[in-house]
C-alpha cells in the first residue's frame, strides 16, 4: 500500500505509553539523592562554555535552564531527563509505525522499552547518555520518515539532530556513520544521492563547529579524556563482558529486540529499512574493539524494539488475542518485578533487601552490583552514587564555620574528584562556603590559580594529607568524614590544613598547568 494512504497516525495512542513512562520515573525521581555525576552536570550550568573535559556543552545548557527555571532540588535536576525519556517512547513508537506497525506493535515496543532495566536506569538521572539516546532515535525516526517520503525537510532535519547529538556526546558521530554505512550498503543507497544530503552535512558541522574550535583552544581534551577513561575504567571492559551484557540489559525484552534485529536483516517486508540491522552491527563492533561500556550502545535499541513490535504483529495475527496478550505479559512483567534493581521507587532499606534476596536467587544478575572495581556491593553503582554528597557538604561546613571570622578570611576550599566538588560546589549557599577548588575532571578549567591560603578545607577519599601533604604543611586535623556505608564516598574525609608551605602553592600550580594542557 502506498505510504500516503496508510493509515500512519498513532500519536495519540503512544502518547499513553509516554504517560506511563513520566508517571514511572516521577516515583523514582526524588529518591535517594544527587548522583555523583549530576552534580557535575550542573556545576557547567554555571561556566556555560562551548566545551568541557568530558563532555561537549549541550548538558550545561540545560543545566543552566535547570537552575534558573526549576531551582537547584533533586526533583528540578531530573525534569528535563524525564522528558527526554518520554520523548524517547514516543519517538519509538514513532518509528513503530513507520516500519508499518499498528496498535499492538506500538504497545508491545513501548512497554517493552518502558521496562527494559537498561532505559528504566538511564532514563531518569541529568546526565548526557539519555539525551544522547534521544538524539539516536529522533536520527533514526528522520531516516525513516525520508525513506517512506522522499521529502528533504526531513534531511535538513537530520542535519540539525545530529549538530546538537554532537554536541551532546561525541557517540553520535560514530552511529550517524553506521547508519550512512548501512544505507549505502542497502538497496535504498540511491537516497542519499543528492545534494541536500551535503547541505544537511554542513548544517550539523555549522552547529558542531563552536565545539571544535573549542577543543582545538584548549589543547584536544577530548582525546586526553578518552585515554584516561581507556586506562581507569575501559581496560576493566573485556569483550566477552561487553556482548553478555548487552544480552543481559534488556531483561526479557531481550526477545523483542533481538527478533525485530532480525526481521530487519532477513524479513522481506522490512527490507527497506536493512540499513538499520546494518548499522546496529556495525556500531556495535566499533564499540567492541574500543571497549565501550554497556551503555554506550542502549540508543540502537528503540529502533530494535519497535522492528521487534512489528515482527510479533506480523506473527500474531489480529484474532490471537490470547496469543498477543501472553506475549506482551511475557516480555514485560518480569521487567516490571526487577525494576527496583535500576530505578530507586523503593526506600533506601527496603531497595538493599530488594538487591539482595535478588541476588542470591537470581546471581546471572549480580553484573548490576559489581562495580568499576570489578568488586560486588549491596547496591549498584549509580545507587550508591546518589549517598553521602549533604552529608559530606554539612560537615564541610562545620569545619569551615569552626574557624574564626578573621581566619575564614584566609580560607580555601578544595576537593579531590569532581563528584566532592560538585557537591560542595551545590551545597555552598546551604552552608555558607566558599567557592570550592579541585583540578579533577573540568573543575580544572576555572580553578583557582593558586592554592596559598593560610587555612584549606580538604575533601578527601584518599590518605593524600598522611602520604603527601603533611611534609607541606605546618599542621592538620581531621574533623570528620562521610559515616554512610552504601555511600561510595564512604569514609572521604575533611581535613583542616594549617599554614601550608610556598611548596605546596608550586606543586598545585605546576599540576594546574599540566592539566590544562591535557
Amino acid at each position: 500500500m502506498p505510504y500516503k494512504n496508510r493509515r500512519s497516525s498513532y500519536s495519540t495512542f503512544i502518547l499513553i505509553f509516554v504517560a506511563l513512562k513520566i508517571v514511572l520515573n516521577l516515583f523514582a525521581i526524588s529518591h535517594f539523592g544527587f548522583h555523583r555525576d549530576e552534580l557535575l552536570h550542573l556545576v557547567l550550568g554555571d561556566h556555560l562554555d562551548w566545551g568541557y573535559k568530558e563532555v561537549p556543552p549541550f548538558i550545561a545548557l540545560l543545566a543552566k535552564i535547570t537552575l534558573n527555571v526549576f531551582g537547584d532540588s533533586v526533583f528540578a535536576a531530573r525534569i528535563f531527563s524525564t522528558i527526554a525519556g518520554g520523548l524517547i517512547i514516543w519517538l519509538t513508537g514513532q518509528i513503530t509505525v513507520e516500519l508499518g506497525g499498528r496498535r499492538f506493535a506500538i504497545t508491545l515496543a513501548c512497554l517493552a522499552l518502558i521496562f527494559s532495566p537498561a532505559f528504566a536506569a538511564s532514563g531518569y538521572l541529568f546526565q548526557p547518555v539519555v539525551f544522547d539516546q534521544l538524539w539516536w532515535v529522533v536520527t533514526v525516526w528522520l531516516f525513516a520518515r525520508y525513506l517512506n517520503t522522499a521529502n528533504v525537510k526531513y534531511l535538513y532535519w537530520l542535519g540539525v539532530a545530529v549538530g546538537v547529538g554532537m554536541l551532546t556526546k561525541y557517540t553520535m558521530a560514530f552511529f550517524t556513520a553506521s547508519l550512512i554505512v548501512g544505507i549505502l550498503i542497502s538497496r535504498e543507497r540511491k537516497l542519499l544521492f543528492n545534494k541536500h544530503v551535503i547541505y544537511s552535512a554542513i548544517v550539523a558541522l555549522l552547529i558542531f563547529l563552536p565545539n571544535i574550535i573549542w577543543q582545538f583552544v584548549h589543547h584536544l581534551p577530548v582525546i586526553h579524556h578518552m585515554q584516561e577513561l581507556r586506562e581507569t575504567q575501559l581496560d576493566y571492559v573485556k569483550p566477552a563482558d561487553f556482548i553478555i551484557e548487552q544480552v543481559l540489559v534488556n531483561g526479557v525484552a531481550l526477545f523483542v529486540w533481538l527478533t525485530g534485529f532480525c526481521f530487519l536483516l532477513f524479513s522481506f517486508k522490512l527490507r527497506r529499512f536493512r540499513y538499520l540491522s546494518i548499522a546496529y552491527i556495525l556500531i556495535f563492533l566499533f564499540l567492541l574493539q574500543m571497549n565501550g561500556k554497556d551503555y554506550y550502545l542502549f540508543g540502537a535499541y528503540p529502533m530494535l524494539f519497535a522492528a521487534g513490535g512489528f515482527a510479533f504483529e506480523r506473527m500474531l495475527k489480529r484474532n490471537y488475542y490470547v496469543l498477543r496478550t501472553t506475549a506482551i505479559l511475557l516480555f514485560v512483567v518480569p521487567n516490571v518485578l526487577l525494576l527496583p534493581l535500576v530505578l530507586p521507587i523503593l526506600s533506601l532499606n527496603k531497595t538493599v533487601t530488594f538487591i539482595k534476596s535478588t541476588n542470591e536467587r537470581l546471581p546471572f544478575l549480580k553484573f548490576l552490583t559489581r562495580w568499576e572495581d570489578q568488586k560486588q556491593h549491596p547496591l549498584t553503582q549509580d545507587y550508591a552514587d546518589m549517598l553521602g554528597w549533604d552529608e559530606m557538604a554539612q560537615k564541610a561546613g562545620e569545619a569551615y564555620h569552626s574557624l574564626t571570622p578573621e581566619q575564614q578570611k584566609h580560607t580555601q576550599l578544595y576537593a579531590d574528584n569532581y563528584g566532592q566538588a560538585g557537591a560542595l560546589h551545590h551545597y555552598r549557599h546551604q552552608y555558607n562556603l566558599p567557592e570550592v577548588t579541585s583540578l579533577n575532571s573540568s573543575f580544572q578549567l576555572w580553578a583557582a590559580d593558586s592554592l596559598s591560603a593560610h587555612y584549606i578545607i580538604y575533601v578527601d577519599d584518599d590518605d593524600n594529607v598522611e602520604r603527601r601533604l603533611a611534609p607541606l604543611i605546618e599542621s592538620y586535623r581531621e574533623t570528620g568524614h562521610v559515616t554512610n556505608p552504601l555511600a561510595r564516598e564512604h569514609n572521604s574525609r575533611i581535613y583542616i590544613l594549617i599554614n601550608p608551605s610556598p611548596k605546596l602553592n608550586e606543586v598545585y600550580k605546576a599540576e594546574l598547568a599540566k592539566k590544562r594542557l591535557q
